[in-house]
């Protein structure tokens, strides 16, 4: 066989063209008309089977395998581009951010450490982010897959700026103490994760209660601290929250601040979608104190109008957070000219060596609706979501489980002679009833001890009355339930 034959480009560009211009005009309509189908649809089995075939030896061509995308996967997506998608917090994405994955896959770049436009195009957005958080411009800023990423990575520069040259050459027992780092019981699961990973362990992360509503009790937090001190140990870090993921409360930013400053502390929020609410100046006041952090993390996949997954981690010390991570290697040796002379030494701010082209779906966005329409779109969620709140508190059968500051509401059915206990097993098969209708996906999560139905509002595509045939799934559902649980 000949070279020109080993190749794995096609041999017949125009069929392939003819497949391209099918399958987007399916995924446009997809989008087009996606309020028209279920928000949700589970797998049938004989769909389920085909994921357990062997990988076939001989190729089967370019309009086989998207005749098998169009029957076996995206009839089954998870469903959140539907406008009744409100499941934990996940974006819902834009036509021109499929387009954006579409360019940047053809681009194909590899943004680890060589000159290329992708570089330019993330060193913009990260600048854009800079000034919208309140960041210096002197600071640095990294796109990453999304905000556990982007928590880790300001956990590390966090942990390493106490830790000094020692931590990254010889490891955590080369730091006298034990590191110990504090975040609210309402943390995201992301910020455990990372002191996993980091080598701290879980158990070197403090879990401070929390208020009335929902939000750090910084008095508990002081007492944790100093009760450390007295064992001996090293506070590192404090770690705030804008916008929990259980209730989208925000912490007190601003004391957080000031204490960590005190005390000689890191201070890194965790925003993944709270950060947004900057853009409006009504809801700014709600995030007040998270351009004071040493570090925050965000996501642009769910408030930024881009598809998954782009997060975003922000570094006030940008030397601190290149010491942190940079890393020699004749092979990355960089050249004051040719493709190695790179301004943005985006590789040597994170984990990843090789890093696909994150920023063009963010680029296109922000020039396509401008920081108005998407200020819009975040005040519309809230919005959203108070009217919810106040239709709950109006139907005697439903309960609200937790102020709603943001776009998360928490409520339950509660009906009438039901136990706490028989309440969470009946709120649960709600949800579960409902996601199985296709009508909306909500999600639940547990709040003071007691399951709860939960909707995380971040969908642009959410109309009110959306929201209302939810609400009256809930009340009928509920009562369906509750007759069957009745003797």
């Amino acid at each position: 066989m000949s070279d020109q034959g080993r190749t794995l480009d096609p041999t017949d560009w125009e069929a392939v063209r003819s497949v391209g211009h099918r399958m987007l005009d399916a995924l446009v309509d997809g989008l087009r008309d996606v309020r028209e189908g279920p928000a949700w649809s589970p797998l049938p089995p004989e769909v389920k089977a085909r994921f357990h075939e062997p990988a076939p030896l001989e190729g089967r061509g370019a309009d086989a395998v998207w005749e098998e995308l169009r029957r076996s996967v995206l009839p089954y997506r998870l469903g959140n581009v539907h406008p009744r998608f409100w499941a934990r917090v996940m974006g819902t994405g834009t036509v021109t951010g499929a387009l954006a994955a579409l360019a940047g896959a053809a681009m194909n770049s590899n943004l680890s450490g060589l000159e290329s436009s992708a570089v330019h195009v993330e060193a913009q957005v990260v600048g854009w982010l800079k000034e919208l958080m309140g960041f210096p411009a002197s600071a640095s800023g990294l796109l990453t897959s999304g905000c556990s990423l982007a928590n880790l990575i300001g956990l590390q520069v966090a942990r390493d700026r106490v830790g000094g040259a020692g931590v990254k050459a010889e490891g955590l027992q080369s730091v006298p103490g034990r590191l110990v780092g504090y975040a609210s019981e309402e943390a995201h699961s992301s910020v455990a994760r990372a002191f996993a990973v980091l080598g701290l362990g879980n158990g070197s992360l403090r879990r401070v209660p929390v208020d009335a509503g929902f939000r750090m009790d910084v008095g508990a937090l002081e007492r944790a601290i100093d009760a450390d001190l007295r064992a001996g140990h090293r506070p590192f870090c404090v770690v705030g929250s804008a916008g929990t993921v259980n209730t989208g409360a925000t912490d007190p930013l601003p004391a957080l601040a000031d204490l960590a400053r005190a005390r000689g502390l890191a201070f890194h929020v965790d925003a993944a979608f709270g950060a947004w609410a900057r853009l409006s100046p009504r809801l700014r006041d709600q995030v007040r104190g998270l351009e004071r952090a040493d570090s925050i993390a965000f996501d642009l996949h769910k408030w930024g109008a881009v598809p998954y997954g782009v997060g975003c981690v922000l570094v006030r010390d940008a030397e601190a957070h290149r010491r942190t991570f940079q890393a020699s290697a004749a092979y990355l040796a960089p050249h004051p000219r040719g493709v190695s002379a790179v301004e943005y030494a985006g590789h040597e701010l994170g984990p990843e060596l090789s890093r696909p082209f994150r920023g063009l779906g963010p680029w296109m966005a922000f020039q396509e609706h401008g920081l108005d329409r998407l200020r819009q779109a975040v005040e519309k969620n809230v919005e959203q979501a108070a009217r919810v709140a106040a239709r709950v508190r109006r139907e005697p059968e439903l309960e609200l489980t937790a102020p709603v500051p943001l776009n998360v509401v928490t409520f339950r059915y509660r009906g009438r002679g039901l136990s706490d206990e028989q309440l969470d097993v009946l709120n649960a098969e709600v949800v579960m009833r409902i996601q199985e209708s296709g009508l909306a996906v909500p999600s639940t999560t547990r709040l003071r001890g007691r399951t709860v139905i939960r909707l995380a509002i971040v969908n642009h595509r959410s109309l009110d009355e959306d929201l209302d045939l939810l609400v009256d799934a809930v009340l009928e559902t509920g009562r369906a339930v509750a007759a069957e649980a009745r003797p």
